[in-house]
């Protein structure tokens, strides 16, 4: 039907162009409605790539979390073999101290009963003779002189109660250096049991961390299947009522129930603009209107909540992370103190030591003859 625009006025053409106006937005709201993968199935394109961020952010947690874990296994591991290594290396440093000692101060040579162990003691003997005026002897056997000892006997009985004063005091000496030496054992065993009780604890301590990092990441995951489980469901209402209203609004619509207010024309009571006889009322425009509004008033309030629950989520992350870090600067802070233990009490060892040989030299061993002594025998020919 052809419009004649030389009878018409220009209420006429204003309703014309608002007229021609809602049929176009009738024309895409028909395609709309009547395309089906538009209309029932969606694609929430948003929703999709939340998806695939939360599982990158999934991934590379359980990555953090693994290489936190190895490293943790990589130092226990080392520890336990500096440990093995210093313990060897102190039993080898030990043994080597005493083997040193033993070629420095005990040496066969320098004991106080040499002479009686002499290999060449017959061979370096004075000839003797059975008393002082052996009837066996004559002049030529130059055994009696003027001026030699009548006294030998007695000398010799003083000289072997001398040697067993020497012994007796030696084997107490003996006993006293076996006991400090078994002292010596003790302390350096109580020490090396010490350090194991340390590294047992160390091990139990780690081994809290990580169970309560697991617990952490668990209580993390559950809270995230709640979540997603409560996001669903709420997805799922929102597509109902959705479609519930989509039903609702074209089974109420101009187009169904074919409403003949729309065609009414000014001109007359009985006269009807056949182009636009089944268009909207202006209560139904406003309704539709308003429901547009609610509803990006109702996208903007559920776009600020999920940036608020993001937000809420990093900070709960965020605070995890901080408390696995001060867990591991604990841990350093621990083993530093044990190292600084283990080398005080290594200190204090080496110290008692010093003071022990100290005692021996200046205390203990302080009873050797002098050349004076020595230098009193072998003056004559016997």
């Amino acid at each position: 039907m052809l419009t004649n625009f030389l009878i018409m006025t220009d209420k006429d053409r204003k309703e014309a162009a608002a007229l021609e106006a809602r049929r176009r937005r009738d024309e895409e709201r028909r395609k709309r409605i009547f395309n089906p993968r538009v209309r029932i199935m969606g694609v929430d394109i948003d929703g999709l790539d939340r998806q695939v961020e939360e599982r990158k952010q999934k991934e590379a947690e359980d990555k953090r979390l693994a290489e936190l874990f190895y490293d943790q296994m990589k130092k226990s591991d080392d520890y336990a073999m500096f440990m093995h290594d210093k313990e060897r290396q102190e039993r080898l440093c030990y043994n080597q101290s005493i083997n040193e000692y033993r070629k420095s101060y005990q040496r066969f040579e320098d004991r106080r009963e040499f002479d009686l162990n002499d290999p060449g003691y017959i061979r370096n003997q004075v000839p003797c003779r059975g008393e002082v005026d052996d009837p066996k002897l004559g002049v030529s056997a130059a055994q009696k002189f003027e001026g030699e000892d009548l006294v030998s006997d007695q000398r010799r009985k003083i000289q072997k109660e001398e040697v067993q004063s020497w012994l007796g005091q030696q084997m107490k000496e003996r006993e006293l250096a076996e006991k400090d030496q078994k002292m010596a054992e003790a302390a350096y065993h109580a020490a090396l049991l010490a350090r194991d009780q340390r590294a047992l604890q160390l091990e139990a301590l780690d081994k809290d961390c990580r169970v309560k990092v697991q617990k952490a990441c668990i209580k993390f995951n559950e809270a995230l299947m709640k979540e997603k489980a409560y996001e669903k469901q709420q997805r799922e209402k929102e597509d109902t009522e959705d479609k519930m209203a989509d039903i609702c609004n074209f089974l109420n619509s101009d187009l169904m129930t074919e409403n003949p207010n729309v065609a009414q024309s000014n001109l007359g009571p009985n006269r009807k603009i056949c182009a636009n006889f089944k268009g909207m009322s202006p209560e139904q425009q406003k309704a539709i209107t308003v429901e547009l509004q609610n509803q990006i008033e109702e996208k903007r309030k559920k776009k600020e909540q999920e940036l608020r629950r993001e937000m809420e989520m990093d900070n709960y992350v965020n605070g995890v992370n901080r408390e696995i870090f001060l867990m591991d600067q604990e841990i350093s802070a621990k083993k530093k103190k044990m190292y600084k233990e283990i080398s005080e009490e290594n200190m204090r060892l080496a110290e008692e030591q010093k003071t022990r040989k100290k005692f021996l030299d200046k205390v203990v061993y302080t009873g050797y003859p002098s050349d004076e002594f020595y230098d009193q025998f072998n003056r004559g020919s016997r």
